[in-house]
């Protein structure tokens, strides 16, 4: 019987991993890919943070060198991979999870794709989300003859030269991708509405230090649904005079697909090569289906709690307990919560086991 079972070895993992081992549980850790890094090597080239260095790693791992600067995703999954090795817990890689049921005694059995059969009293799920992008189907998808990417299939440019590109998307990675492609392709960026774009410096400081400086990185969930209406693009500048210069285009989305074409709201038909969705990911944990602990593939859970299991926790769910909940400055906190409760959990279940 293990004490813990982390699924998943990204940023979420490796801070609940250390959670756990602080609160006298020995965690094992089961990474579906080749390193502890999570996602971060499969975003694209170009990808920094859009918070700086000193804003970014958590109080016992801090980003080394100039505070202010921003991490690369390269620099960000080497200092994962050193987080993952100065921790004194197993981590077995190439370990997909397929599938986790409860048992009598109020713990969990853990399936994995090769046929491992794990016993554990706890698990925490926190396998992220960029295995589970959201693409939505518009009319015609299916017999589109251009190319239909997300933006997790992104990585550079170059295969887009001389492309005419739309994007579906308002975020922050919509407008990174759309801008750096802008220098090969012809872009438009497909909207449900305006574009938002926030001030990355404001007073000399970065927005981070306002949103710690204010407590607002602390919110509740209840009191974000409030107060963040709309998607927001942090903008040095550069992206809204791409917009206001005709370097980038905006445009309500496209109706549907028509052939190698797509239709636009006023009937108006445009060939167009690809079609990249950056229209985000969902949670993804379909290993937790046999359990009856999601509805519609979402998570039943109160601050990464489990609302059907006791034992199973979750950390790095979007807005899970405050604005920084799934970010690097941020998860930290929210493992710490929640192990909190599984170290209670996890004594139960021994005294039943036992």
């Amino acid at each position: 019987m293990n004490d813990v079972i982390v699924i998943g070895g990204g940023q979420s993992g490796i801070a609940a991993a250390r959670a756990a081992r602080n609160r006298g549980l020995t965690p094992l850790v089961l990474e579906a890919g080749p390193e502890p890094a999570g996602s971060w090597p499969r975003y694209y080239d170009s990808l920094t943070l859009f918070s700086p260095a000193g804003y970014s790693g958590p109080p016992h791992a801090p980003f080394p060198g100039d505070p202010e600067r921003y991490p690369t995703r390269d620099e960000v999954a080497d200092h994962l991979r050193g987080q993952a090795a100065s921790l004194d817990v197993e981590i077995r890689t190439g370990t997909r999870v397929v599938a986790v049921t409860a048992d009598q005694a109020g713990g969990f059995t853990v399936r994995t794709a090769d046929g491992q059969t794990l016993p554990t009293a706890g698990v925490v799920a926190a396998s992220g989300s960029f295995g589970n992008p959201h693409r939505p189907e518009l009319p015609g998808h299916a017999g589109f003859t251009g190319e239909v990417l997300h933006a997790a299939d992104y990585r550079n440019p170059k295969p887009f030269a001389g492309q005419r590109v739309v994007i579906v998307g308002a975020g922050n990675s919509a407008v990174q991708i759309g801008y750096e492609l802008a220098d090969v392709a012809d872009v438009t960026l497909a909207t449900r509405g305006p574009i938002g774009f926030v001030p990355q410096r404001h007073d000399g400081q970065d927005l981070h230090y306002w949103l710690r400086r204010t407590g607002f990185d602390d919110l509740p969930p209840e009191w974000l649904a409030r107060l963040v209406t709309a998607t927001l693009v942090l903008d040095t500048g550069d992206y809204r005079r791409a917009f206001d210069s005709g370097r980038l285009d905006r445009r309500p989305v496209f109706t549907g697909f028509d052939g190698d074409h797509v239709v636009w709201p006023d009937g108006t038909r445009e060939r167009v090569d690809t079609v990249l969705f950056a229209t985000g990911y969902r949670p993804h944990l379909d290993y937790l289906e046999p359990l009856g602990a999601l509805a519609d593939g979402l998570p039943l859970h109160s601050g990464g709690l489990s609302a059907t299991h006791p034992g199973l926790v979750y950390v790095g769910l979007e807005f899970q307990r405050s604005f920084a909940s799934n970010t690097l400055r941020g998860v930290h906190r929210d493992a710490e919560y929640v192990t909190a409760a599984l170290a209670a959990h996890v004594g139960k279940a021994g005294a039943l086991v036992a």
